[in-house]
This record gives structure tokens, sequence and C-alpha cells, in this order.
């Protein structure tokens, strides 16, 4: 059903702005549809669109309690602008947290990919699940251009580590797109941006991106560009035995 319905939705998308597929996506799913935040620039673009052609979307976000407090200012201040919308945090589970900085120490994943792909999972991977389990589509704001993981994206896709469709409106989109959306709409985003930001998440894990590099070099610097994912978007192609 997944593989037929995904089909059926990127050939009735074709030639749709973001916009668009967001309203195709909210009369196909409903309440049934959740937009999944981390505060960057795509994400505010999609939350502005949402607020504008679908506004009974529910909106969340993860705390992983490592954000820089830009993010939490960020957060508080759009909840504010678009108070008709549905706004949701998601923790970690506590006595997980624990346990994982007990074992392996506070900063655990500088010490290995593995420690790194554990805090990810911890921090955001579950509460992820539990923020999609009454769901069967989520938006998210990923574009092709962020990553060589991200290269294939297509509108409409299935999320095989969370058994959900994944809506990816911008997916075509360059940076430049994004920036001009944000001008001509006067849109909130981090003052991390204007330091050189591309790119945030957890504040050990995000630094600033140096010219001429990577628009993802920031994050997880310390890892090679085919490992740069948390767990949250991997990409996988279609398989012959999905149904």
């Amino acid at each position: 059903m997944p593989k037929e319905k995904i089909l059926q939705l990127q050939e009735k998308s074709k030639g749709f702005s973001a916009e668009d597929i967001i309203r195709l996506a909210y009369q196909e799913f409903g309440r049934k549809l959740t937009f999944a935040t981390s505060l960057g620039e795509e994400d505010q673009v999609i939350t502005d669109m949402i607020s504008r052609v679908a506004p009974d979307i529910e909106i969340f976000t993860l705390d992983t309690g490592r954000l820089f407090q830009q993010s939490y200012d960020l957060f508080d201040k759009t909840q504010k602008r678009y108070p008709r919308l549905r706004f949701k945090i998601y923790y970690p589970n506590t006595q997980t947290v624990e346990a994982m900085v007990q074992e392996k120490g506070i900063n655990l994943f500088y010490d290995s990919i593995e420690n790194r792909k554990q805090c990810c999972n911890v921090r955001k991977v579950e509460p992820l699940r539990r923020a999609l389990s009454n769901s069967d589509a989520w938006i998210v704001g990923l574009r092709r251009q962020q990553a060589v993981t991200r290269a294939t994206l297509e509108h409409f896709e299935w999320d095989e580590a969370n058994s959900k469709i994944k809506i990816n409106p911008l997916a075509e989109w360059s940076l430049e797109d994004v920036h001009r959306y944000i001008q001509q709409h006067n849109l909130d985003v981090s003052p991390l941006h204007a330091e050189g930001f591309v790119s945030i998440g957890c504040a050990p894990c995000t630094r600033a991106v140096q010219p001429g590099e990577d628009i993802r070099a920031g994050r997880w610097w310390w890892e090679q560009p085919e490992q740069k994912e948390c767990g949250l978007h991997n990409n996988p192609k279609w398989k012959g035995n999905q149904k």
C-alpha cells in the first residue's frame, strides 16, 4: 500500500509548489499528518506555509536537552507569532539519558561514531517515534542540496524506519530559494545563521561553516559526509519487497 499511495501522490503533485504539496498532504491525511520542526530556516518557511494553507496541522519539535539557547528563544518567538498553530515539544526519556551519561560520559558523542549514534537515538530517534505514533505521514524541511545523503529526495517518500509516509515540500529548493522566502515574508530565524551556522542541531555537535565548506560541514564535523545523519532522516531506496 505505501508504494502505490506514494506513487499516486508523486504523480498528482507534479508541478506543485511547496504550498500546494502541503495542502495536498493535509487533504490526504488530515489530523493524521504532523510536521517536525528543528527551527532551521527551512522549517521556519514550512511553519509559515502551514499557517497560510493548513493551520490545523500539528507542529512538533524535539528538545534533546543540548540545544542552543537561541533555539529555545526562536521557538518561543515562533509560538507567539502563530497563536493559531498547535505546537508540541517531545523530550527524551530521563532514565535512559541518565544511564547513558553515567556509563559513557556527558560528551560521549566525541569518542566514537557508535556513541554519537547512541546519543542521537536516545535524544532524537526514540522521542520522534513517540511523536509520530498517532500519525500516518509527516512533513520535514529536507532539501536535496543539503547533503549527499539527501540527493535523491522526492516530495513523497516511504520512511522505512518509522513506517510512515514522509513529505518533503522543499525537496528541490535551493538555499537561495529559502532565503528569498524568508526575506519576502519577514520570518524569524535563529541569529546563529548570521554567524555562519547553516544547519543547527545540538550545541556540542554544531559549529559554524567556514567559507568554501559544504553546508553540512558544521554538523558532526569529525565524521565523514556519508555518515552525517542522526537516524531521523535515513533515505533508503525502494526495495522490491516493500508492500
